[in-house]
């Protein structure tokens, strides 16, 4: 079995070493007819840009992507430096008129995403003709691999029961060298998502035939990660069905996340887009879904007919109704375990990172410092982007709609969300978002904190304190405190996974759903002899 499981590996790391190659394969150049379709299909009017990317990327020579992008940011570049020179000299010479008519020949968007629309047209060679085979290559490798790696644990893990044996012995789970070698993978593998799509064009070619297959169009950089989301979720998956196989509350919440995430994230915006509907993931809530409420979506909704209307009202309810009336009644663990996707990338792929969670009293502070200063940005954000959509206007009290737009988006939907709350799984655990940056975890832990039915109850009299419960908390709470207090466990960060309970060798955690009478219930310290205990245990 044991050999399996190094096959498994090396298969694995073959996939992950051919995907990670096929950025640097392929040439990339335009013909003049390929440009001229491409800048007729754009509306660009500027004869100035079509001379700046036929000197640029109009070539017989074989360019690899970076050199590609290079001369295709330039180009653009140049064009733009050309008008604006214009604007500023008939805005000295006051030539309105001239001045005015500059801007239509501008062009606007970010130079790696406007570089990626070019690369996508001009890329030729292996992988962009061989999809099939590259997906074999890669995703295919890899999901073969990991599976050898994981399905001889079966065997392995000896009887039923969580084995977390040797955890802090692995260079890959005891922040070792492997584990640093994972987050430069993922943080990299973030920062050319989000910022450098352009140099990820080859990773598109390979999905294309899958994504034309469910939506009609060609692979987006957006369109690899989510398939690749929910491929890395369902292998993980299998590992937590062999780990948690004892469990029933694991193996059905595992069960839950994976069908909210490829059906409601993936499967249905993909179908709804090729139905040229709104591509809407109906679990997302604002203010997670920090966008609902920008103006690009809002136009979109409002000219989307009935069904966007519908998707309009249903984001409100969503939000105000939906989600605080389940989390009184289940606290936020039927959302942030349950159903959420980042939950579920949590859940499966950060699960062998879980034990690194900071319990800390200085980082359950910073966490509540910090989770809800993001939420107050998103409220902020929300506000004045509304106000201006509204009423016309660019700024609300000084504050430009666009600049807070974009900050919230570099800040927190990428370099938080993404970069940081999933490239940094091996360092800081796999909850660092859901813990210190989620603004609707922030939310719903205010409703599950002084409004709810959930709890942890605990039995103080059979805790041993052998720390289990608070080793593998991946929220940072310091669960065995309470236990051996028997207190009812009481936090808002909780997100209700109930590892604590499964960990547990005695049986001292229940997640419940009771009154809310008796739910808080810290320990009382009694001085002096003025307290009639039995009064006070009458009480109770």
């Amino acid at each position: 079995m044991k050999a399996i499981k190094q096959i498994g590996l090396v298969i694995f790391l073959l996939g992950l070493s051919i995907f990670t190659g096929s950025l640097f394969s392929g040439s990339f150049s335009l013909t003049s007819a390929e440009l001229e379709e491409y800048l007729q299909e754009k509306g660009y009017k500027s004869e100035r840009i079509k001379d700046e990317l036929s000197n640029a990327v109009v070539t017989d020579e074989a360019l690899n992507i970076f050199e590609f992008s290079s001369r295709a940011r330039t180009a653009f570049a140049n064009s733009n430096q050309y008008y604006d020179e214009l604007i500023a000299k008939y805005d000295a010479e006051k030539n309105w008129d001239l001045k005015g008519a500059q801007f239509q020949y501008k062009i606007y968007g970010k130079p790696h995403t406007l570089s990626y629309d070019l690369a996508k047209r001009a890329g030729k060679g292996f992988v962009k003709e061989h999809p099939g085979l590259l997906w074999l290559g890669t995703f295919g490798l890899g999901i073969l691999g990991a599976l050898l790696f994981i399905l001889p644990n079966f065997i392995l893990l000896g009887p039923k029961g969580i084995k977390n044996n040797g955890i802090y012995l692995e260079a890959s789970t005891n922040r070792g060298w492997i584990a640093w070698l994972v987050l430069g993978y993922l943080v990299l593998f973030y920062i050319l998502l989000y910022f450098l799509p352009d140099y990820v064009v080859n990773w598109t070619f390979i999905l294309d035939p899958i994504s034309k297959a469910l939506n009609g169009g060609a692979a987006s950089q957006w369109f690899v990660y989510g398939f690749l989301y929910c491929v890395i979720m369902i292998v993980m998956a299998v590992r937590m069905y062999i780990k948690y196989r004892h469990n029933n509350y694991q193996i059905v919440r595992t069960t839950s996340v994976l069908f909210f995430q490829i059906v409601f994230a993936f499967l249905i915006p993909e179908i709804m887009a090729s139905l040229n509907l709104p591509g809407y993931d109906f679990k997302n809530a604002f203010p997670l879904d920090y966008d609902f409420f920008f103006e690009w979506n809002l136009d979109s909704l409002k000219n989307s007919g009935a069904i966007g209307i519908f998707i309009l009202v249903w984001g409100v309810l969503l939000t105000l109704v939906i989600v605080p009336v389940m989390v009184y009644f289940f606290g936020k663990r039927w959302y942030c375990s349950w159903v959420c996707g980042c939950g579920g990338l949590a859940e499966t792929l950060g699960d062998p990172y879980r034990q690194h969670s900071n319990k800390t009293l200085n980082a359950w502070k910073l966490e509540r410092w910090v989770i809800h200063s993001v939420l107050v940005f998103s409220l902020v954000m929300t506000v004045v982007t509304l106000y201006c959509y509204f009423s016309g206007a660019s700024s609300f009290l000084g504050i430009k709609s666009q600049w807070i737009k974009d900050s919230y988006s570099f800040l927190i939907g990428a370099w938080f969300a993404g970069v940081i709350g999933t490239g940094f799984y091996p360092i800081f655990g796999n909850r660092v978002w859901c813990r210190f940056g989620c603004p609707l975890a922030a939310y719903m832990g205010l409703v599950q904190r002084f409004k709810s039915r959930f709890r942890i109850t605990t039995n103080g009299g059979q805790c041993i304190s052998c720390g289990n419960c608070s080793t593998y908390c991946e929220q940072g709470i310091d669960v065995r405190a309470y236990a051996q207090k028997g207190e009812n466990i009481v936090r808002a960060s909780c997100v209700g996974c109930g590892v604590c309970s499964a960990v547990c060798p005695r049986g001292v955690l229940k997640l419940e759903n009771g009154p809310e009478e008796g739910r808080i219930n810290p320990t009382d310290v009694l001085l002096g002899n003025d307290v009639d205990l039995l009064k006070l245990v009458n009480k109770k």
